[in-house]
C-alpha cells in the first residue's frame, strides 16, 4: 500500500464517479473527461495503492474486496474536500462550475429555463445543461446534480425537498369551445371529446371538488391521447378537445386567450413540485442557488 505523498488525490474523484456510474464512459461524461483518461486515471491510482480496485469485464465493472473498503473513504473523502473549497469560496458568493439539472418538458419550458437563465447572468461562471424529457433519469449514472420531479415521489434511496405545489386546470381553445354552450359543472363535460395523457395511472378519470362541498368524479370520452404533457398541450391549442395540464404549463396561455380555463370554481387534488438529489451528505453550493431561485419563482406564482 502506497504512502498519501505516493497518491494522487484527484485520482480519487475519478474513482469515486467510476463506481457511482457504474462504468468508465458514464463516468466519463459525468466529469466531462475522456474515457481514455479516466481510464489511464484507474490504472495510475491502482499503482499508486499497490492493489487492484476493479475488475473489469467486457460488460460490467465490480468492485474489489479491496475496491469496496476503499470507495466509503474514498467517497467521503471527495465530498469533504468539496464541502471545504464551496466554504472559501462562499466569501464572494460567486457559484461556479458544471450544473446539470433535468425536469419535465413542460416545467422546463415554462419555469426551468427563465429561472435558470437568470442564475446564469448572476453567476458567470456556472455552466448549466438542461436535460428536458417526461421519463425517470438516473441521476447517479448520468452525473445529474438535480432533478424536479411533479407529482407523487417514487421510494428511492435518493434525497428530495419539496419546492411547491401545483394543481391541474381544465381548458380547451377558444375555437374549440366557439361551438359549445360552457358548462356550469363537471358532469356536463362526460361526453366531450378530451385529450388524455396516456402515462397516468387513471388518465380519464378525475375528482372535482366545489367551494359548496360538492364533489363530482368524472370519467372523460378520450379523443386523442398523447405520452407527454408538451403534446398534450400542443393538440389543445390545435382545437382538438378538453385537457387537464399543470397551472404552470398553461398559465401564459390562459393570460394571452390561446386556451380558456374552464370550471374554475370547481377545483382538482393538488400535486406536489419537488427537487431530487443523488444521496450524498454535502450539496453544492450551485445546486442551492437554482433550488432557492425554483422555490421562490413557485412562490411567486411561476
Amino acid at each position: 500500500m502506497g504512502t498519501l505523498s505516493r497518491i494522487n488525490l484527484n485520482r480519487l474523484e475519478v474513482f469515486v464517479a467510476v463506481v457511482e456510474a457504474g462504468s468508465l464512459t458514464a463516468a466519463a461524461a459525468r466529469l466531462g473527461l475522456a474515457k481514455t483518461m479516466v481510464s489511464a486515471h484507474m490504472q495510475r491510482l491502482e499503482a499508486e495503492l499497490g492493489a487492484s480496485l476493479l475488475v473489469r469485464s467486457t460488460r460490467r465493472l465490480s468492485l474489489t474486496e479491496t475496491g469496496e473498503a476503499f470507495f466509503e473513504s474514498a467517497r467521503s473523502i471527495v465530498a469533504d474536500a468539496e464541502a471545504a473549497v464551496e466554504a472559501a469560496s462562499h466569501q464572494s458568493r460567486a457559484a461556479q462550475g458544471n450544473l446539470r439539472v433535468t425536469a419535465p418538458i413542460d416545467f422546463s419550458a415554462a419555469v426551468l429555463a427563465p429561472v435558470a437563465v437568470r442564475l446564469g447572468e448572476t453567476h458567470p461562471g456556472l455552466r448549466i445543461e438542461l436535460l428536458s424529457g417526461d421519463r425517470l433519469f438516473d441521476l447517479v449514472a448520468e452525473g445529474i446534480d438535480l432533478a424536479i420531479r411533479a407529482g407523487q415521489l417514487r421510494d428511492s434511496s435518493l434525497q428530495a425537498t419539496r419546492l411547491g405545489e401545483f394543481t391541474e386546470c381544465l381548458v380547451a381553445s377558444p375555437a374549440f369551445l366557439a361551438q359549445r354552450e360552457l358548462p356550469a359543472e363537471p358532469a356536463a363535460l362526460a361526453d366531450w371529446p378530451f385529450i388524455a395523457l396516456s402515462v397516468l395511472p387513471q388518465p380519464l378519470r378525475w375528482h372535482f371538488s366545489h367551494a359548496s362541498g360538492a364533489q363530482q368524479e368524472l370519467l372523460f370520452s378520450s379523443r386523442f391521447s398523447a405520452n407527454t404533457a408538451h403534446a398534450v398541450r400542443a393538440t389543445a391549442l390545435a382545437d382538438a378537445g378538453l385537457a387537464l395540464l399543470p397551472d404552470f404549463a398553461v398559465k401564459q396561455d390562459i393570460a394571452q386567450g390561446r386556451l380558456i380555463h374552464l370550471l374554475p370554481d370547481w377545483t382538482l387534488p393538488r400535486g406536489g413540485i419537488h427537487a431530487v438529489f443523488p444521496a450524498s451528505r454535502h450539496r453544492p453550493h450551485r445546486v442551492r442557488l437554482l433550488v432557492d431561485a425554483l422555490r421562490a419563482q413557485l412562490d411567486a406564482g411561476a
